[in-house]
């Protein structure tokens, strides 16, 4: 998979997934006592039953797809979108092990199997931003410019 590719794929899957939290159905009620410290609790649930999420959280998700969609025109683009979602997401889930930071201020809960999730994105953004499958696609976009 290339830069382009993933930012296109990573773009579909975040719209997806932002659409589908603010589905009743795939968002499950959590223990009310599941959440201290939320402010933004409209539409929070469990998505897939799984993971944390509201209205905040969907409309972030919305926005990184959106973003991966437009950003995946170029390779030069989309190797920036991975390492900015590289740096995000590393960001997300060390915040969502820290408890004061692990409702990312009252906005979102970013706790639980979120964790795995954003360090999981993080590490295959960074792939695609930093790897050697980065530069390749980099130098062979340069090549069909030059020609």
């Amino acid at each position: 998979m290339t830069s382009r590719r993933f930012a296109q794929f990573i773009g579909v899957l975040f719209l997806v997934v932002g659409v589908l939290g603010f589905i009743p159905a795939f968002v499950s009620t959590p223990h009310p006592n599941a959440v201290p410290g939320l402010f933004a609790d409209g539409g929070y649930g469990l998505l897939f039953g799984l993971f944390p999420v509201n209205w905040i959280h969907n409309l972030v998700h919305l926005g990184v797809g959106i973003a991966g969609l437009t950003l995946a025109r170029s390779v030069s683009q989309a190797r920036g979108f991975a390492r900015g979602l590289t740096w995000l997401y590393g960001l997300l889930a060390i915040m969502g092990v820290i408890q004061p930071l692990s409702m990312m201020f009252g906005l979102a809960p970013l706790h639980g199997w979120d964790v795995w999730l954003h360090g999981g994105t993080a590490a295959f953004a960074a792939y695609y931003g930093y790897g050697k499958q980065a530069q390749a696609d980099e130098i062979a976009e340069s090549y069909r410019r030059a020609a």
